[in-house]
């Protein structure tokens, strides 16, 4: 028979794993490679009415439209090919995300970073369905911890390569935008779309029901884990720290505390869902919580430090809890949606922060408040994570 005869399936190794990572971490450029220079580029465009809105929105409008299309580049990953949607988003993430480079016009640049958030929607779909494609059970859990890891670090790497290129004009920090098709040749060579059964009519569902709680609950998540990246900086400044440096410094001590957290993921995915959320969302809301306490700087830092632990081990979590019991027809549109669902949630993150903070009477009691419902989230995930729930190194191929 030809099954007895047919070649052993390929199996991925390190160099698909770094190409992978890498191309994950593009989001992360996007999101945050160019705040250092918004009030450049509010100063270059300030005869343009609304500039002070409009400026801002190149920076976050990238997030939005993930969270909006994500879902969308799942289901084409399924249809078509994983491989082949990568590459093309990677190449059209170079193309829109350099394009500001000439661009002349504020308006159209807004309308390139809607084209980046599209090619970035795609890119994050495509490589983490691509690692979930590649590996499976304790090595699936420990590769998707690195990746949430290497997010968190580059967040502090590309704000201070930003700010360091931001030195030369507002314009130059778009250059790095060539490193997606840079990665994108290595790619074409070493990644490859995985074998499946021929498919005949529509696309298999997915379970709507099993993936409705791990999104709704990721979509709070998103709001949680982006807060103190976006507003950590606003929290030391009115502390008294200005200087770059310190802060930078600062920033990169929760950084890396969200990385070691999301390293230890892979040792503590034998738990199951309802153990570990809890635990990820109480930290997170004790380090909140601590910042709202005492504006010291030293007491400031300690409660970054306890929130980036909660949130590098809450990302890895609310991720393999939706996407493990997805089989390889459904998992592209599966992480799509829960992609989609984290960047709605960074999005939402600061626009309700300075809401409520309007509210109440500034920055850090508006982070208590978050702090205080993420703790009542902390207990309810008690109730919404089923007894049975599965160990997160359980998944399904």
């Amino acid at each position: 028979m030809s099954v007895a005869t047919s070649a052993p399936p390929r199996q991925a190794g390190l160099a698909q794993l770094v190409l992978l990572l890498a191309g994950s971490c593009l989001s992360v450029l996007g999101a945050v490679l160019i705040a250092p220079v918004l009030p450049q580029m509010t100063d270059h465009f300030a005869g343009v009415a609304g500039a002070d809105v409009l400026v801002p929105i190149v920076l976050t409008v990238p997030a939005l439209i993930i969270g909006l299309t994500a879902p969308f580049a799942g289901v084409i990953a399924d249809a078509v090919d994983r491989k082949r949607v990568l590459i093309a988003a990677m190449v059209g993430y170079t193309i829109f995300g350099t394009a500001p480079l000439y661009l002349e016009s504020l308006h159209a640049i807004i309308g390139s970073r809607v084209l980046v958030g599209l090619c970035e929607a795609a890119i994050m779909t495509c490589c983490t369905t691509l690692i979930a494609d590649y590996w499976s059970g304790p090595k699936r859990s420990r590769y998707l911890g690195l990746q949430t890891l290497l997010s968190a670090v580059s967040a502090t790497v590309f704000l201070g390569i930003g700010g360091a290129l931001g030195s030369s004009g507002w314009r130059t920090p778009f250059w790095l935008y060539f490193a997606a098709v840079l990665l994108a040749v290595p790619m074409a060579v070493m990644i490859w779309q995985p074998a499946r059964a021929p498919r005949i009519g529509k696309l298999a569902p997915i379970p709507w029901r099993q993936l409705r709680t791990p999104c709704l609950v990721t979509l709070a998540g998103g709001v949680v884990f982006y807060a103190l990246i976006v507003e950590l900086s606003f929290v030391l400044d009115e502390a008294g720290v200005t200087a770059t440096a310190t802060i930078g410094a600062l920033s990169a001590l929760m950084s890396l505390a969200t990385a070691i957290a999301a390293g230890s993921f892979a040792k503590l995915s034998g738990q199951t869902p309802r153990t570990l959320l809890p635990i990820a969302f109480g930290l997170s809301a004790a380090g909140l919580l601590v910042i709202w306490a005492n504006g010291a700087v030293p007491v400031i830092t300690v409660g970054a430090i306890i929130t980036g632990a909660g949130t590098g081990l809450l990302l890895p979590t609310l991720l393999t809890w939706a996407t493990n019991g997805l089989s390889f027809e459904q998992r592209g549109r599966g992480t799509g949606l829960w992609t989609g669902t984290l960047f709605v949630g960074q999005f939402l993150s600061p626009v309700l922060i300075t809401g409520v903070g309007a509210a109440v009477g500034g920055l850090r009691p508006a982070l208590g408040i978050l702090g205080i419902v993420v703790a009542v989230l902390a207990v309810a995930m008690l109730a919404v994570v089923p007894k049975d729930a599965a160990p997160l190194n359980i998944t399904q191929d």
